[in-house]
């Protein structure tokens, strides 16, 4: 059973079913787009407005490629750590090619759901793709054991994602908590399977100028199963220069932020979400403009 840190202990909270779902299959097979989709585009800015969290299902990812590597990561955390710790010297190849065609379909995923959802803002399909032509997109694998507490603890603190996206698959185990922009709580993330969570991460929030608010999210450890969860970091290239649209600018609203550069924001913010939550690193509001 894994060690929990008595100051990470949260009260458990319920168990929401309304953060949306949208099916991606209603939009048109001949464009990943899609000719026609408005009602797919008009769910995802509302859930991006309002929850800055959403999931999707028929989202195109093979859910035999998903199983394959789902296996492949519950074989690498089966091991003693003594062999987890000799993968960078000796990796299996088969398994190395499931992990490169998964990061693969991620990659495609994000890019269609970042055109949707510059559809949503109003502005052309691909206003963001060139920020990500040298991306710097990240994936991790994450494994929570069992944590031998009677009551509910955290298993990643409180934070926000410092990219435009994250798409993360997760479990049946659960445990995802966002916190909810109506009142304030934090709801948990109902397991829809074979869905995708996607959040609303920093950049996203700047380009939109606040429109979509980067989701505040955080993990919860189970006291009697592991949990299993796969996090793709939708991330733009660290030399671009991150600010709101024009296209969402004027007069009567102004921009909300100023520049900022993603890379070293990007090198400050690693450091302190996960090591020392308490680290003075950059965050958004040190780029706001002052009313």
């Amino acid at each position: 059973m894994g060690e929990c840190d008595a100051a990470t202990i949260q009260l458990t909270l319920e168990d929401v079913n309304d953060i949306p779902v949208i099916d991606l299959s209603l939009l048109s097979s001949a464009d990943n787009a899609g000719s026609n989709p408005a009602g797919v585009v008009a769910e995802i800015g509302k859930a991006c407005e309002k929850w800055g969290v959403f999931q999707v299902v028929n989202h195109g990812v093979p859910l035999e490629l998903q199983a394959k590597f789902d296996l492949v990561m519950k074989q690498f955390f089966a091991q003693p750590v003594e062999e987890k710790r000799k993968l960078r010297k000796d990796i299996d190849v088969a398994k190395q090619e499931v992990c490169e065609e998964y990061g693969r379909e991620m990659e495609k995923l994000s890019y269609r759901l970042l055109e949707l959802i510059c559809l949503s803002l109003g502005v052309q399909r691909q206003r963001l793709n060139g920020f990500f032509k040298d991306h710097c997109n990240m994936g991790r694998i994450i494994h929570c054991p069992p944590c031998a507490v009677s009551r509910p603890a955290l298993g990643t603190h409180q934070h926000t994602d410092v990219g435009a996206l994250t798409v993360l698959s997760q479990d049946d185990v659960g445990g995802l908590e966002v916190l909810r922009k109506a009142d304030g709580e934090w709801v948990q993330v109902t397991y829809v399977p074979d869905a995708y969570v996607v959040n609303v991460g920093d950049m996203l929030e700047v380009w939109s100028n606040q429109k979509y608010e980067s989701l505040q999210h955080r993990a919860m450890a189970n006291s009697d199963r592991e949990r299993f969860s796969v996090p793709f970091f939708f991330n733009p290239a660290l030399y671009v220069v991150v600010e709101p649209l024009e296209e969402l600018t004027n007069e009567q609203t102004p921009a909300k932020y100023n520049a900022l550069n993603w890379g070293k924001y990007y090198s400050s913010r690693k450091y302190g979400n996960f090591k020392n939550p308490d680290m003075d690193v950059l965050r958004l509001r040190h780029f706001k403009v002052l009313e």
